[in-house]
């Protein structure tokens, strides 16, 4: 049986065993505590604490009347400079697909995984061996990894190609807003959770026996939606966008599109595993969570620190002194290329507003974590304001709807201004819509 060798104490244990009454008998906290300052996260900026006004600048030409003014306070966080792009976004579709071959190698030779810890205790699930390498000229791995790639009829010109819809990620969070309602606290008195009861994300309901009522699990196949280019748009041309766009290293410095918004969720819970299996093994215990930005975050980094201005680069117009137009969208009568650009162009290609961040308005909107309600101004908090619910399978279309920010490559000026708000489903996937993450600041600045 192969053992993972642990090399990180219990933290927990460890304090247990550390404390005792020696001491001057003042209060002065648990000895051995490290100070804390957190370092820049790689390609994003801090965005600081402050307040703004929440809201549209001008006219409301649609009267949809869903953006009111109103006055919010944001708490500091990290934003991505840019938005995700297609090779970093690739990333996490390697790790998929690795961890999937690796996986089916474990069935066929157990140096691919660790089934016991270093204490004997059977792991369950067996946790991976990225250590082995594959070995393609071996013939028992590779027929283990046969089942991968497309078989018999559905192979063109007889090509060996991934099959992406076996792509599935399988990952958890803890339902922290079902948890903390009073009927499913945990109670001291009887010692158990009378009340208790969560829907999970099947819109089943579940009684609260334990903790384990409220961890969540989701699987999502990460493969973009690389069909949205045609799906989108009937009599328009787009073939090679749909067979080249995600792939081709042309195109890896560019957004990456056809995310849908379980997707982008689904992205960031990788990422922040993927760094803090980093740390751990490092030694360095602390935990940092990526997630896509609230509604309010969004606007507020967009503004680059200006209050009330129309646009991230503050002036009211779309054009700088020399006529040369700011962003990537559809200006004038739709002389897509106008502005540089017909479809996505790479990330950064335009200057960034005073926070340093990049294609805040234009080049693809942005999905955000926030649920999309016309009257959410209305009942939100004034501090971090956000509305969110997790929407289940059989739930109307109305409750699947999430906010999108910035505007995009084939929007007009209008959906570029920062007060702007817009939805699409949580489950489809647009040739225009990407997404960037943020991490909450640790600690008050």
């Amino acid at each position: 049986m192969k053992k993972l060798l642990c090399n990180i104490a219990p933290i927990m244990l460890l304090s247990l065993l550390g404390c005792s009454p020696s001491g001057n008998g003042e209060l002065v906290g648990v000895p051995g505590r490290k100070g804390y300052t957190e370092t820049t996260p790689y390609g994003m900026v801090l965005i600081p604490q402050g307040s703004y006004t929440m809201g549209s600048n001008d006219q409301d030409v649609v009267w949809a009347i869903n953006a009111p003014s109103k006055t919010v306070t944001i708490a500091s966080f990290w934003m991505d400079q840019t938005e995700i792009t297609n090779n970093e976004y690739r990333q996490f579709v390697y790790y998929v697909r690795d961890s999937i071959a690796r996986s089916k190698l474990a069935e066929v030779n157990d140096e691919f995984a660790f089934t016991e810890d270093e204490y004997g205790n059977i792991l369950e699930p067996p946790i991976l061996n990225w250590e082995v390498p594959i070995d393609m000229e071996d013939e028992e791995q590779r027929e283990a990894l046969e089942s991968m790639f497309y078989q018999g009829d559905e192979r063109f010109y007889g090509r060996k190609e991934l099959d992406t819809r076996q792509l599935f990620y399988e990952y958890f969070w803890v339902d922290l807003h079902q948890a903390a309602r009073r009927r499913n606290r945990y109670n001291f008195e009887t010692q158990s959770y009378a009340d208790g009861e969560v829907i999970n994300n099947l819109g089943e309901r579940v009684k609260v026996n334990d903790r384990s009522a409220f961890i969540i699990r989701d699987r999502v196949n990460v493969y973009p939606d690389t069909l949205c280019w045609i799906a989108d748009f009937s009599y328009s041309y787009n073939e090679p966008y749909a067979k080249r766009y995600f792939w081709h290293p042309a195109y890896d410095e560019y957004p990456v599109v056809g995310v849908s918004w379980k997707q982008a969720t689904a992205f960031c819970i990788w990422r922040t595993e993927y760094l803090n299996k980093y740390l751990r093994a490092n030694g360095e215990g602390e935990a940092h969570d990526y997630r896509l930005p609230i509604e309010a975050e969004w606007e507020y980094a967009s503004r680059g620190g200006l209050d009330q201005n129309m646009y991230p680069w503050g002036g009211h117009y779309t054009r700088n002194l020399e006529g040369c137009f700011l962003a990537n969208y559809k200006p004038l009568r739709g002389n897509y290329i106008d502005d540089g650009g017909d479809i996505p162009v790479a990330v950064g290609s335009y200057e960034p507003n005073d926070y340093g961040l990049y294609d805040m308005a234009g080049n693809v909107a942005e999905w955000t974590s926030s649920a999309f309600d016309e009257s959410a101004y209305a009942f939100v908090h004034d501090m971090n304001p956000d509305y969110r619910y997790d929407a289940k399978p059989q739930d109307n279309p109305a409750l699947k709807r999430k906010v999108i920010r910035g505007g995009s490559w084939k929007d007009i000026g209008f959906y570029l201004q920062c007060g702007q708000r817009t939805f699409e489903y949580q489950d489809t996937a647009k040739s225009y819509i990407g997404f960037r993450c943020v991490r909450t600041f640790l600690g008050g600045q």
